[in-house]
């Protein structure tokens, strides 16, 4: 034995994943609606959810804000050159940006990819993600060999994996 506890779900841990995997309901309660969904009690629901989080079954709950709805119309995905030693700790600073909603390491594709550093960056126009973008430069410093920002064109379908009922 690993000591690793198995991953395994049960029906009801199946019916809670279907039921969940577009999102919350949009209610004041949404985990009591999800247990007379379900057929189990809200508290039933809490733990098995933890319990699935907890276990890695699933990665989070949590908001996902439609960033044209809300405002933002202008988004864009910033990307850097940093020495790879230094990534996470840099990564770990932009990420902790309020105005940045996600970052992460990619591999480079020299000679002409350098980046391997993406932050995406919104903001209601493309001068305010530049300013924003300007400013991680600025709090990069020297450690920034290079730096560029793509715009999004298009809003694509973003959902992540699905199972049937």
């Amino acid at each position: 034995m690993s000591g690793v506890p198995a991953r395994s779900v049960d029906a009801i841990d199946r019916r809670l994943i279907v039921a969940t995997q577009s999102g919350l309901p949009l209610v004041v309660r949404p985990y009591h609606q999800l247990a007379e969904q379900v057929g189990i009690a809200p508290e039933e629901v809490m733990a098995r959810l933890t319990r699935m989080l907890d276990s890695g079954i699933i990665r989070r709950i949590g908001a996902v804000p439609n960033h044209y709805a809300i405002g933002y119309t202008a988004n864009g995905m910033s990307v850097w050159d940093v020495a790879d030693e230094r990534i996470d700790e840099l990564g770990a600073r932009i990420g902790a940006l309020d105005f940045v909603t996600h970052c992460y390491h990619r591999p480079r594709r020299l000679p002409e990819w350098p980046y391997s550093l993406f932050a995406m960056v919104h903001g209601s126009s493309r001068a305010e993600v530049q300013a924003k973008v300007a400013e991680i430069a600025e709090l990069l410093g020297a450690e920034c060999r290079a730096y560029d920002v793509l715009f999004s064109t298009s809003i694509l379908k973003k959902t992540g994996l699905r199972i049937g009922a």
